[in-house]
């Protein structure tokens, strides 16, 4: 393993992060927890903004209903998912896998279940306006995701990026007729999906694409070869840099990261630049 000091200019500010990476070759997967890592430091860097200009997040525990969306996740967030539902006790698992046969049967029913499989298995990238009828038929359903349990998410430590990066300063009430309430989220300056699905696209050679959650697990299993494709940590590390530095707002040119000296102590470390 080697350590890196990073600095990424966001909108909200400069996002400084040490992280640690694999130098030898690793699954693509294992590049989804550094991502989401630095996604979320993004996401603080948001809020303080907001808090600071006198908004407030109205987000609380127990307000799901965001949960009726169509949540998009990546290939490398639907294969990691994938893993952490294996990984459940055999009583959970079964639990988790009867909800999602039950979300894919409204789905069928309601016709909609093809062109989300249309979706994830698209040769080319949807555009957001491609996919907006799509979205509102869905949400038409008002259909709990499939892992929510008693209002609150079951998978919470490893929820997708997309549910980790709606957060809204309108009042919360608003949220339960998206149709007609016009909410107010925070900017979202590194869009985690989007950038891990970009690194899945130069990886694999395939378009880049969004998988919707309902049929991730799915879609994981039927692709599980790219779950062993193998590339070199520092690889992904870099490669991640220059797609998050594309996504950036400001278009602020991520610094090469650098490595940190094992025997440096966390207080006297030089900073980059």
């Amino acid at each position: 393993m080697e350590r890196f000091q990073l600095e990424l200019k966001t909108p909200a500010g400069v996002l400084s992060a040490e992280v640690e990476v694999a130098t030898g070759f690793v699954p693509l997967a294992s590049i989804v927890p550094l991502v989401q890592r630095l996604g979320a430091e993004a996401h603080r860097l948001e809020e303080n903004r907001v808090v600071q200009a006198g908004g407030r997040i109205s987000c609380q525990k127990g307000c799901a209903a965001c949960c009726r969306m169509l949540v998009p996740v990546s290939p490398l967030e639907a294969i990691t998912l994938r893993r952490y539902v294996l990984s459940l006790p055999e009583e959970r698992r079964r639990q988790v896998r009867d909800k999602i046969d039950e979300a894919k049967r409204r789905l069928e029913h309601a016709g909609l279940l093809g062109a989300l499989r249309d979706v994830a298995e698209s040769v080319k990238a949807r555009s957001d306006e491609e996919l907006e009828p799509l979205n509102q038929d869905y949400y038409a359903l008002r259909m709990p995701c499939p892992f929510l349990d008693n209002e609150q998410c079951s998978i919470y430590e490893h929820r997708p990026a997309a549910c980790r990066e709606l957060l809204v300063t309108s009042p919360a009430e608003w949220c339960d007729d998206l149709a007609h309430n016009a909410v107010a989220p925070i900017d979202v300056s590194i869009r985690v999906s989007t950038v891990l699905g970009v690194l899945w696209a130069e990886a694999t050679g395939q378009a880049p694409r969004l998988i919707p959650l309902p049929i991730a697990i799915d879609w994981a299993a039927r692709h599980d070869d790219t779950a062993r494709e193998l590339r070199k940590g520092t690889d992904l590390l870099n490669r991640a840099l220059e797609t998050i530095t594309r996504f950036l707002e400001q278009g602020s040119p991520a610094r090469t990261p650098q490595p940190v000296d094992p025997d440096t102590r966390s207080g006297d470390r030089p900073a980059t630049g």
